[in-house]
């Protein structure tokens, strides 16, 4: 091959990852807006599985803080907390912990908590837990994350937050029993941090404007 038609090869390649490079970027700025809002729309509809539209009329996604705790977020930083509020008073909120100490790594939590210090509910929505063994904290694989349904500090009692095998009032999943356990102790952090810090988390909330509810 001569040097021309070596030129000729190398302009062609420029222009072809040039021509490549903007319809990726095109694409990109075109989808953008739209990946945003489907994310919002799938969180929205998360935080209203444990927080129910008519139960409340400000915009979770609006009234919104981070707060910062090692023991609901470990080394990661902060964490959000959506607050609820009918007529500006308070009525739950959902905080976003991790559980770090999963078998295969960091698990991450919706944790719903009514104004009276009760769960609402608790989703787990990423986890890198073995299949057929530890994935069973998914809701779509079974009932176990419901265990979590109406419970409070007071039932069961702090010292009672634990799997069974440890002497606790939560059953472990079969053939797995560290991802329970690291969820069931997260969890009873989360319920304690709201305890010991409930009017902060609230404070200024019910500002935002009303939810369009899905």
């Amino acid at each position: 091959m001569n040097y021309r038609q070596i030129v000729i090869t190398a302009i062609i390649l420029l222009l072809f990852a040039v021509v490549g490079t903007a319809l990726v970027v095109y694409t990109f700025d075109n989808t953008r807006e739209r990946i945003v809002a489907n994310e919002r729309a799938t969180l929205l509809r998360k935080l209203h599985h444990l927080i129910a539209p008519e139960t409340h009329d400000n915009t979770l996604l609006e009234d919104a803080i981070t707060v910062t705790s090692k023991s609901l977020s470990g080394p990661a930083g902060g964490i959000t907390v959506y607050r609820a509020t009918m007529a500006g008073q308070p009525v739950a909120l959902v905080m976003t912990p991790v559980a770090p100490d999963g078998y295969n790594g960091t698990i991450k939590l919706l944790v719903g908590i009514r104004v009276d210090g009760t769960l609402s509910g608790v989703r787990v929505v990423a986890h890198r837990e073995t299949p057929g063994l530890g994935d069973a904290i998914d809701e779509t694989r079974s009932d176990w994350i419901h265990l979590f349904d109406d419970k409070s500090l007071e039932k069961p009692t702090p010292e009672r937050w634990k799997v069974r095998k440890d002497g606790g009032d939560f059953d472990q999943l079969t053939g797995a029993t560290i991802t329970p356990r690291a969820i069931v102790e997260a969890v009873r952090q989360t319920l304690l941090y709201y305890r010991d810090h409930q009017e902060a988390l609230f404070a200024g909330a019910g500002a935002a404007q009303k939810d369009s509810k899905p």
